[in-house]
């Protein structure tokens, strides 16, 4: 159950990730609604990414 929780945060915040770049680059989920909320929303899924990858290594 640990291990799913895991992967699901990695996922959740690979795709935040994904759609921040997208907004970033090209506009298309938030039609480049704020360039600050971006920023923030990436570096907030770099961080919980991290953690995630932090805590699996710990359950291993």
């Amino acid at each position: 159950m640990i291990k799913n929780m895991i992967f699901a945060s990695m996922g959740i915040s690979g795709l935040v990730a994904l759609l921040s770049i997208l907004d970033l680059s090209a506009g298309i989920p938030f039609a480049g609604y704020s360039l600050a909320l971006d920023i923030m929303l990436l570096i907030t899924a770099a961080i919980v990414g991290y953690l995630s990858w932090d805590a699996y290594r710990e359950n291993r």
